[in-house]
């Protein structure tokens, strides 16, 4: 049975289809990249990087066409799937300027004899992406595994599945699997598959994990985040500052893994900044037609979604929150939701414990830098956060304290990204980098050719057993 995707906008709508591969054609489909593999990483590294340029000329070619199928089946505005598609081409172009550098090591040759590394392939590599980025966050697994002479066996979430197909077919060694956690397992545990790279919630990162450590596989995660911005009591936002901020939650209706989904405001400050967060929220947020360029948020993906996020706001409400909308959503059998902001939360709220990954923010107040670092740190995942200060020395220090992998300061979530930062998380938000030389060096393995100086002709040896000096 194939696998529909439907347009969140109109749930009626079917935007395509595909066709999944059940769990007992995973071996077929892995052989024939382990055979891609071989013949791919005997290309010259010079060789593979050209391609991966012209696969981001091609992307880039091909934006309008492939943003409106990406806004029709993820729900998000076109305008977000342009950016998202041009910024996957940048990333490729990067890669290709800057892997042949990386991956080059230089050896030795001297009087303790001669020593030569290199950067070698894993071999097949499964990439599991999710639907909310799924161009981006394709590229970044594809882009490294392939400059590094990988082959790829890409699965893309099945509720958004459509734009990642096509944008797969332009780059070589790289096969597209479709399906659920059956065909994920069986492609994760395959005896072939020698690393395994997975974006996505938690729980889904804590099975491939546990099924990819029983082949002693290594694994990179990019799980979920409950990302605090904290703003310290000399915050100066200008308006524009403050429409990037509401951005910052509810760009992709607020289903963003390292979106800001916690605020902490000075209590002192608080009625001057929801004040501004409010203003600035009515210029910039337009709920609406995905494939309206005006829009500038769309349904959120499912409607489990939409009540999952209901629920978070009804269990806020219920314990003492204020809810605020901020826009209102167009009547629509779609899954549009109210962008609301929530004051008065308690911390032990599901809106606040838990990551919402919907258009609902809480704004927490505080007294001292002390209380806000302890009560951001009290979450077990650690992706991103943001410090906001007109003192940068002063904010790099609060970050400092802060337990997450990546810490944006007087900015946060898409504005506050840089192809030379590596990105990934601490705590259960995973393991692994993204971005910059880590994110190359994830797709290699450091291997040594060594010839000792007491072996090499003319040298005088050792006696047996002896270790060398």
């Amino acid at each position: 049975m194939s696998i529909e995707r439907e347009n969140p906008a109109h749930p009626r709508e079917i935007v395509g289809t595909v066709n999944p591969t059940p769990p007992e054609a995973v071996d077929a489909a892995v052989r024939n990249a382990h055979r891609d593999f071989h013949e791919w990483s005997r290309q010259p590294v010079a060789t593979r990087l050209a391609v991966l340029g012209r696969a981001a000329d091609a992307l880039d070619a091909r934006k309008i066409e492939l943003a409106a199928l990406l806004a029709r089946e993820s729900g998000k505005p076109v305008s977000d799937c342009r950016g998202e598609i041009g910024f996957a081409a940048t990333y490729l172009r990067w890669v290709r300027d800057h892997a042949a550098e990386v991956l080059h090591l230089r050896g030795t040759d001297d009087a303790q004899g001669r020593i030569t590394p290199a950067r070698r392939a894993f071999g097949v590599v499964a990439a599991i992406t999710p639907w909310n980025a799924p161009i981006i966050l394709s590229m970044l697994k594809l882009g490294p595994a392939l400059a590094g002479g990988n082959s790829v066996i890409l699965k893309p979430s099945p509720l958004a599945p459509l734009t990642v197909s096509a944008a797969a077919e332009l780059l070589p060694a790289t096969t597209v699997l479709h399906g659920g956690a059956d065909t994920g397992r069986a492609l994760v545990t395959h005896p072939l598959v020698r690393k395994v790279a997975f974006t996505g919630g938690e729980q889904a990162g804590r099975a491939i994990a546990a099924a990819a450590g029983g082949a002693l596989t290594p694994v990179l995660l990019e799980l979920g985040g409950n990302d605090p911005a904290i703003f310290l009591d000399d915050f100066a936002l200008t308006p524009n500052d403050f429409e990037r901020l509401v951005l910052a939650s509810f760009a992709t209706a607020g289903q963003v893994c390292m979106a800001a989904k916690r605020l902490y405001v000075p209590e002192t400050r608080i009625t001057e900044f929801v004040e501004s967060y409010i203003a600035a929220a009515q210029r910039i947020l337009i709920v609406g037609e995905p494939m309206d360029g005006n829009t500038t948020m769309g349904p959120v993906v499912t409607r489990t979604a939409a009540e999952r996020v209901r629920g978070l706001v009804t269990d806020a409400e219920t314990r003492g929150a204020r809810i605020i909308p901020l826009a209102a959503a167009p009547p629509s059998d779609g899954y549009f939701l109210d962008p609301v902001l929530a004051l008065g939360v308690p911390d032990d709220a599901d809106l606040v414990r838990l990551e919402q990954f919907g258009p609902a923010v809480p704004i927490l107040t505080y007294r001292d830098e002390t209380e806000v670092l302890t009560r951001a740190n009290d979450s077990e995942l650690g992706l991103a956060a943001s410090v906001w200060s007109a003192d940068e020395e002063h904010a790099f220090a609060v970050a400092a304290r802060i337990e997450a992998g990546f810490t944006f300061i007087n900015t946060h979530n898409r504005t506050g990204m840089s192809l030379h930062a590596p990105f990934g998380g601490t705590k259960n938000s995973g393991f692994g980098r993204e971005y910059a030389e880590e994110g190359l060096l994830e797709y290699v393995q450091t291997t040594v050719t060594h010839a000792p100086a007491a072996f090499r002709a003319g040298g005088a040896g050792l006696p047996a057993g002896a270790y060398p000096g």
